[in-house]
């Protein structure tokens, strides 16, 4: 394959919105939870620190994504999709990649010390993080989903620091478990894929087709943990003391359950795009699951 042409000509702002991943930003909403599940959300100083923590998140993640697009240059070229992301089709300059993403890091910190020492240190151990799964950790099976669930979870912990609001233990859990199936779900998807176009391994992601059937079991398993984790929280003596209606709470397992079965069933049939969460946030039927959740919550309050 001939190595991509750069020039500076065609780096247009649609190819710098697509190497910033601005749809993937969404997964940064996550940081409103502490907020939102505290039912503080609509005081002031809460909703104004909980943007600026998103703010500060999706800056860093941007960098993260343009330094993971440079690192996998060489992968992303012979990938019948990746191939087509702006470094990798030569729409963007590698160097020009490279100043960006040391800018966009140093905004998100800027950004991160108007929220304090603690939020700043949440934010550079997530980038830390992210660079050992860049460079090692996604090649090393099962420890990689594991850092991406860790990666995700880190979001809400950044929104619990950023606005001084204990986390739940309760909520925790049913975050590790959601995220551990979701994280193991984008790499039953890639894997799935590969499968269908013949090969047996995914690159040097540490998986062979063979692993199909496990992947399967252990993504499904622990998103049925979050939803036994909602129903013990539901029975505790904690969500007394936030819903009134506690009993309405019940409406939400099922519902979880159908949205868990559903995106796994999809990614069976090979239907299911690279990122579960973005999928979650551009899918009409998600979307609906998420609104009546959301309704349930209100009425139970």
């Amino acid at each position: 394959m001939p190595r991509p042409h750069f020039v500076g000509a065609d780096s247009t702002f649609s190819h710098w919105l697509e190497a910033l991943r601005v749809r993937q930003w969404s997964k940064n909403v996550l940081v409103f939870l502490p907020a939102l599940l505290a039912h503080r959300i609509f005081e002031s100083p809460i909703l104004r620190q909980s943007i600026l923590a998103f703010i500060s998140f999706s800056l860093c993640a941007a960098s993260v994504y343009i330094v993971n697009d440079l690192l996998d240059l060489q992968a992303d070229r012979r990938h019948p999709r990746k191939r087509e992301r702006a470094f990798a089709s030569g729409r963007l300059a590698p160097r020009s990649g490279a100043l960006a993403a040391f800018a966009l890091l140093i905004a998100a910190l800027s950004v991160a010390l108007l929220l304090g020492g603690r939020f700043v240190a949440v934010l550079v151990a997530y980038y830390v993080v992210t660079w050992a799964y860049s460079t090692l950790l996604k090649r090393v099976a099962l420890i990689d989903v594991l850092t991406l669930a860790a990666l995700y979870v880190a979001r809400i912990v950044a929104g619990s620091v950023a606005t001084s609001i204990p986390l739940s233990l309760w909520f925790l859990a049913f975050c590790v478990f959601m995220f551990l199936s979701l994280g193991i779900l984008k790499r039953y998807t890639e894997l799935n894929e590969a499968a269908r176009a013949g090969t047996v391994l995914i690159g040097d992601r540490g998986y062979a087709v063979a692993d199909l059937p496990l992947l399967l079991t252990l993504g499904v398993a622990a998103g049925y943990c979050a939803v036994v984790v909602v129903a013990l929280y539901i029975s505790s003596a904690d969500a007394v003391l936030l819903y009134r209606h506690r009993e309405t709470l019940w409406l939400v397992c099922p519902l979880v359950l159908y949205w868990v079965s559903r995106v796994w069933l999809l990614a069976t049939r090979g239907e299911m795009a690279d990122d579960p969460v973005v999928f979650a946030t551009s899918d009409w039927t998600s979307l609906v699951v998420l609104a009546l959740i959301l309704g349930i919550g209100i009425a139970s309050i």
